[in-house]
């Protein structure tokens, strides 16, 4: 019987159901649409310098899709190139679109992080193919290209230096010594420290485990032996016109004065403009001597992309809001306000764009660059030889051995 009784009971809960559903008056708010929508919470992550710059693309993302959702999205900053190991202390906490160099991507897609990108023939053919080349694993394509800046070149102060004299670094460090001023560039990084290597004859890349590095820095053969460039450097870091510093140090040098020209990148641009006025200059890299020839400077070349966290909780939305801040129309914003190159076809091609004087060098620079791409034992070692040098070598370890050290950090398993 109690059975029954609550199937009776559900009979009569439905039926007074349906009639109070027919007695509603149609047009009472009760049954007007809710104007309440989803929430969807999205965490992006991007350089601190790009802070303003995300921020407008974020309001214009909300107004792009408001009525469709209730945004809450938070920008928190994060190093593009420190992205990955933020992420990899957590897959689940990290954010849902990250900024990040495209030497991580092989990592980041190893882990899981990363999707393949859905629409990707649509990005292949809004970008410059380097650049999607650059955001691909085995032509799978599982970021979104967001520039095609992310290499460096000579900025100069063109009161202090000709065009000819640019073409020397030797040139460039004594007439900085006469001036009392300096010429700056950061070798407590392997990521500028190649530029020395890279047009020896010597090389170092990743093995094709895509983990462990190649490298034969040391070598003690050949026109140009690792000892050749060790010396070179020595001599380069003794000299009264040249510092060492990082990006920090060199914005500062630049804007009181100290240093009148050093290698850095496009995202320094604005800065060094406004800095140096009618001054402003930036060019390819100089030639350095090298086992008594004259070695042109090479260097890194790499893109900056957006990815997607495979873990958001809003797959969809965070793909929208990452198709949103790598979109044409905010590839040109970020060349506006940050002096980004764009590696959108179409902003690229722009007049602004290709009449940019640190554009321009970096395209000329290209000529003598490669793509990154290195396994994570490179950074510490070429840090720690580069200290040696830069302190003068102070334990007095022969050159060549110091190189061995590097070198077998650098191709450690």
């Amino acid at each position: 019987m109690k059975k029954k009784y609550n199937v009776w009971l559900l009979a009569l809960l439905l039926a007074l159901f349906v009639s109070g559903c027919q007695k509603s008056d149609p047009g009472s708010p009760e049954n007007e649409p809710s104007s309440s929508f989803n929430t969807v919470r999205l965490t992006v992550w991007g350089a601190a310098e790009d802070e303003e710059l995300l921020r407008q693309i974020i309001e214009g993302f909300k107004d792009e899709y408001r009525g469709e959702a209730d945004f809450i999205i938070t920008y928190e900053p994060q190093s593009e190139s420190n992205c990955t190991n933020a992420l990899m202390g957590g897959l689940e906490q990290g954010a849902d679109v990250f900024a990040f160099a495209d030497d991580q991507l092989n990592t980041l897609v190893a882990a899981g992080a990363l999707e393949p990108v859905e629409n990707a023939a649509l990005i292949r053919q809004s970008n410059l193919a380097e650049a999607v080349l650059a955001a691909s694993v085995n032509d799978t394509l599982y970021a979104l290209p967001l520039t095609a800046d992310n290499g460096y070149f000579l900025y100069y102060n063109k009161q202090y230096f000709s065009e000819e004299d640019i073409t020397s670094l030797e040139r460039m460090l004594d007439i900085a010594a006469e001036h009392g001023k300096n010429i700056s560039m950061e070798w407590s990084s392997g990521w500028y420290v190649y530029s020395l290597f890279g047009n020896t004859g010597l090389s170092v890349g990743l093995n094709n485990d895509g983990i462990t590095n190649y490298c034969t820095w040391n070598a003690t053969d050949g026109t140009i032996r690792g000892v050749d460039v060790a010396q070179a450097m020595m001599n380069i870091a003794g000299h009264p016109g040249f510092i060492s510093t990082d990006d920090a140090g060199f914005l500062k040098g630049v804007r009181d004065g100290t240093i009148i020209a050093g290698v850095n990148g496009v995202w320094n641009a604005v800065a060094v403009e406004e800095a140096w006025g009618s001054g402003f200059g930036a060019a390819k890299l100089p030639s350095y001597t090298c086992a008594g020839q004259q070695v042109q400077m090479a260097s890194f070349s790499g893109y900056k992309l957006i990815g997607v966290n495979a873990y958001s909780q809003h797959p969809e939305w965070a793909a929208k809001l990452a198709e949103w801040i790598a979109s044409e129309e905010n590839q040109q914003l970020r060349f506006h306000l940050r002096g980004q190159g764009p590696s959108n076809i179409r902003a690229a091609a722009s007049e602004e764009v290709q009449n940019s004087p640190a554009i321009s060098a970096l395209l000329e620079q290209s000529e003598s660059s490669c793509l990154q791409r290195i396994g994570g034992n490179f950074w510490d070692p070429v840090t720690a030889f580069t200290a040696e040098i830069l302190a003068g070598n102070p334990s007095k370890t022969s050159l060549q051995e110091l190189l061995d050290t590097m070198v077998e950090g650098i191709t450690a398993p």
